[in-house]
């Protein structure tokens, strides 16, 4: 649990609804923003290639985070992890 709290610091210690909704709105735009930045940056003529493997590799591990975030978030604030 110690290594749970260290990966995903924001996830823990949500103790009432809105703080649970401000945090998962959190994960919800930095999921958002970088695969807007990935969107953006892939459509550069010559190295949009580069930019989009780059970025659809990095955009694929941060929404897996944010995802288990997320799980981890509702968890806590249900009082099921301790």
């Amino acid at each position: 649990m110690d290594i749970l709290k260290k990966v995903f610091p924001f996830s823990f210690n949500t103790n009432d609804v809105a703080s649970l909704v401000i945090k998962i709105i959190v994960y919800v735009v930095v999921s958002a923003v970088l695969g807007i930045v990935g969107a953006v940056l892939s459509w550069i003529p010559v190295i949009g290639w580069i930019f989009g493997m780059i970025f659809s590799l990095i955009g694929g591990l941060v929404g897996l985070y944010c995802i288990i975030g997320i799980v981890l978030a509702i968890l806590d604030f249900c009082k099921i992890l301790k």
